[in-house]
């Protein structure tokens, strides 16, 4: 049978496990059942499996027939705390929800496990199925970096679920996919006095709202604006009392960027202007700056191509969506920065089912009837790359 034929018979099961998954979050880095429900999905097919004694996710690993490099499936495996309101039949009652989908991720993985063992005598190589924890706190991904399970890889292959593409399409484009996604703190330190006399004191309140505005023209006036950066203040948190003038005030947020050199010029400029600022207006300010998640850029053109060919090579060139770049982040980054590496998008968008709500929304559903492509594409690309790499 060829890998679309298979991925069509195990159909229903990617289904059942999606819905098994879907029944059961489990939040980052707590995915205790998960993990060994995993375990137990992975043994039953007959498929090696690595377990951490402190971390979760488990790591499979799919000995081709013949000699050859290894590759590496990502699928992340957490929830996020959200109460589910989508009326489904296998809803979550304990408070979380896989509203991001990655219960989806899970049964393409298991899908694609089950494709690749079938066919793994003509397999050059080897195939590791890395079940990743903690992928929505943004560093869950480098555990398995740091433990060495990723030595012997020679690319990585992702992708995710996307109420922005229609079902049964893929996004595969090669360059920017994703933004960097860093955080920040802003202390503001001012002296109080009564709020009927505000010039015996330094206003902490006013000053930071200073230093949102002018963070703002950083954006707009100082960055290329061929080079999209997005500055977000979140939260503000100062003040004691309504006749108090604040004395002290504190700020977070994060930042977003697609170009490298762009994400590296922010901390900098920011606290230019976070400084001039506060000296200004006669208060202190700190910023504290904290680099998480780089951007996601398909920059090995011979992986775009395999991932490309793969899908049409399945469902023709009908199957190609294309969607602007995304400002959200993915810590599958911190994968290619170890291996080279491909991200793409697997669409889940159909109007007629009804679901058509964003992904962290509390009524985010997918049309289960196209996850098998997503498991077909993830075996085809590990065969091809695997035989093609011989």
């Amino acid at each position: 049978m060829t890998i679309k034929e298979l991925a069509e018979k195990y159909s229903d099961y990617i289904i059942q496990q999606r819905r098994f998954f879907h029944q059961n979050p489990e939040l980052s880095l707590k995915e205790y059942n998960t993990t060994k429900a995993l375990v137990d999905e992975l043994t039953k097919m007959g498929i090696e499996v690595t377990t951490f004694p402190d971390y979760t996710g488990v790591i499979g690993l799919i000995r081709g027939g013949k000699p050859g490099k290894t590759v590496m499936l990502r699928a992340d495996i957490d929830a996020l705390p959200v109460e589910e309101k989508t009326g489904l039949p296998f809803a979550s009652t304990n408070g979380n929800m896989h509203a991001c989908g990655h219960d989806c991720h899970i049964a393409m993985q298991l899908g694609a496990a089950k494709i690749l063992m079938d066919l793994k005598d003509e397999l050059h190589g080897n195939v590791k199925l890395l079940f990743q924890a903690g992928e929505e706190v943004g560093y869950g991904a480098k555990y398995y970096v740091e433990k060495g399970y990723l030595d012997d890889v020679s690319a990585v292959y992702g992708t995710h679920i996307w109420s922005g593409v229609e079902a049964g399409k893929f996004c595969l484009l090669p360059g920017e996919r994703m933004a960097s996604c860093d955080t920040f703190k802003i202390t503001v330190d001012g002296v109080s006095s009564h709020g009927s006399a505000p010039h015996l004191g330094k206003d902490a309140i006013f000053a930071a709202a200073s230093i949102v505005m002018n963070l703002q023209t950083y954006v707009s006036r100082k960055n290329n604006p061929l080079n999209p950066v997005v500055v977000s203040v979140c939260t503000m948190n100062g003040g004691q009392r309504f006749n108090i003038i604040a004395n002290h005030v504190e700020m977070e947020g994060t930042t977003r960027a697609f170009s490298k050199e762009a994400r590296n010029a922010i901390e900098n400029e920011m606290n230019n202007i976070i400084q001039y600022t506060a000296k200004a207006l006669g208060v202190n300010a700190k910023l504290e700056y904290n680099y998480v998640t780089d951007p996601i850029i398909n920059e090995h053109d011979n992986l775009n191509r395999i991932a490309h060919d793969a899908a049409v090579k399945l469902y023709g060139e009908d199957c190609l969506a294309s969607i602007e770049r995304i400002m959200g982040a993915e810590d599958f980054c911190h994968l290619m920065a170890k291996v080279p590496g491909f991200f793409g998008f697997i669409g889940c968008y159909n109007e007629k089912l009804g679901t058509i709500y964003s992904n962290h929304n509390d009524k985010f559903d997918v049309d289960e009837s196209k996850l098998h492509m997503g498991s077909a594409l993830a075996a085809q690309f590990a065969y091809d790359f695997l035989n093609e790499n011989k």
